[in-house]
């Protein structure tokens, strides 16, 4: 019965440790998947090498639809992929580039665990804010350049180290979004990373994708070459336009009689009148607005919100507890470079769950007030404080973090500190300025505080 047990459990785990992390959907030349040539439908395994040659391309589709592709040259690897649907804060995923170009789109289950995405190079560390994004390695320096979304990138320094999970945020990090058009984010070995003018050692440079290679729906990710394929079409259109006139023209009638001698001077050809270019102006997109709800039953109040048909209209940017943070589509955040700002608390919503032991628990509503966000741009900061009132007492909340350079809010571990509350959120240029935030936190040993703020 022992060996048995002993049998199936080193079953599961070996199952385990090659668990399937994505699908290959197509190879083009020179490809290998671990020991075997690449082919289309073939599984990708977590921590399988993958590897391209002088002219080959490998796509793959990972488990939650996202896209890891290779380009030639190129040599990387899927290290872990592991999906809590359930609860995505248990989501860890990472991905290892070792040397050449490789391009990663976010699948579902990277939006919805961001914290816990890691894209690894010989010298950096990439985080994603839900992204689009190709990234050039060697040995000795990487390049990361975004065509939808954001990331923050930081060298190998201090504490961020490649064992790690999820992105590596400080002083030595540095942010680009997609907003940020003609820039790359550059890290050479044991150095902080910088924020440069593109090159022609960007990643699309250094190896161009092929022409059936995805684009990103915003268009950013356009290439010279589809560039002026288009301007080729409008060139024909017009050529088109011009041969219509042309054959309308009648030709003269037959049986003139000759010219006198002084003939006639003929009348002058009525003008071509072209039809004007027809120029297509990119709609004008409105700001995004941000939001939080309630997506659990809590007491005898039924979720807020439906989670699966919120995420169809609005992104997704976090969870904590009862409560989701949300945002909606539109023109990208982008925060300034210095200034402060403040914001008063608006409205919110929060609950407190006292602890008896023994798994005994009991949740109550609070009540949040004297609420204050204030954000240093040029620091790249923020701390709030607000007071939360239960039917015993008044506690004031505080938190501090980091304010990125898409608006996200990443406050500082609480750290089990009692009135100090883990704070996330979001900034918007929606209604002349305004923010959302979910948290929780610790208000003495018994006590815990889940909840949700709007701020203006």
């Amino acid at each position: 019965m022992r060996k048995l047990l002993l049998t199936a459990l080193l079953a599961c785990a070996a199952h385990a440790a090659h668990a399937d992390a994505g699908k290959i959907i197509f190879v083009a030349g020179s490809a290998q998947a671990g020991e075997q040539a690449a082919r289309e439908g073939a599984p990708v395994q977590e921590g399988q090498m993958l590897s391209t040659g002088s002219d080959g391309f490998i796509y793959v589709k990972t488990v939650d639809n996202g896209l890891f592709i290779l380009r030639p040259n190129t040599r990387a690897r899927i290290v872990t992929y592991h999906i809590d649907h359930k609860n995505p804060a248990n989501t860890r995923i990472k991905l290892e580039l070792l040397s050449g170009v490789a391009r990663s789109k976010s699948g579902e289950a990277v939006k919805l665990a961001r914290q816990n995405f890691r894209f690894n190079t010989p010298v950096a560390a990439i985080g994603v804010r839900g992204t689009d994004f190709t990234v050039f390695t060697d040995q000795e320096t990487s390049r990361v350049a975004v065509i939808s979304g954001g990331v923050v990138v930081s060298g190998f320094t201090g504490a961020c180290r490649p064992d790690g999970a999820g992105p590596c945020e400080g002083e030595a990090s540095r942010e680009l979004s997609a907003a940020q058009r003609g820039q790359l984010v550059q890290v050479r070995r044991g150095q902080a990373a910088q924020v440069l003018q593109s090159s022609p050692l960007s990643p699309d440079q250094v190896s161009p994708p092929r022409t059936d290679e995805p684009l990103a729906k915003s268009g950013a990710g356009t290439t010279p070459a589809q560039a002026a394929s288009v301007e080729a079409m409008k060139s024909a259109g017009l050529n088109s336009v011009i041969e219509k006139l042309a054959a309308n023209t009648p030709p003269p009638a037959v049986g003139t009689p000759p010219p006198s001698q002084e003939p006639e001077k003929p009348a002058p050809n009525p003008p071509v009148t072209m039809p004007p270019p027809v120029l297509e102006l990119p709609p004008t997109l409105p700001d995004r607005s941000v939001s939080w709800g309630r997506w659990q039953a809590v007491l005898d109040r039924h979720a807020a919100i439906n989670l699966s048909e919120e995420r169809k209209q609005n992104e997704l940017l976090g969870l904590s507890g009862y409560f989701a943070l949300f945002r909606s589509p539109g023109k990208d955040y982008v925060a300034p470079n210095n200034g402060t700002i403040g914001f008063s608390l608006r409205s919110s919503e929060a609950y407190v769950t006292t602890e008896y032991g023994f798994g005994n628990t009991v949740v109550a509503p609070a009540t949040l007030s004297n609420g204050s966000l204030k954000l240093d741009f040029g620091a790249r900061t923020f701390d709030a404080a607000m007071d939360l009132s239960t039917t015993l007492d008044v506690v004031h909340l505080t938190s501090a973090g980091t304010v990125t350079g898409e608006g996200r809010l990443y406050g500082n571990d609480a750290a089990g500190r009692h009135g100090v509350v883990n704070l996330q959120g979001i900034l918007s240029n929606d209604r002349g300025g305004s923010a959302a935030t979910i948290f929780e936190g610790r208000l003495d040993e018994r006590r815990t505080v889940n909840g949700a703020a709007s701020w203006r």
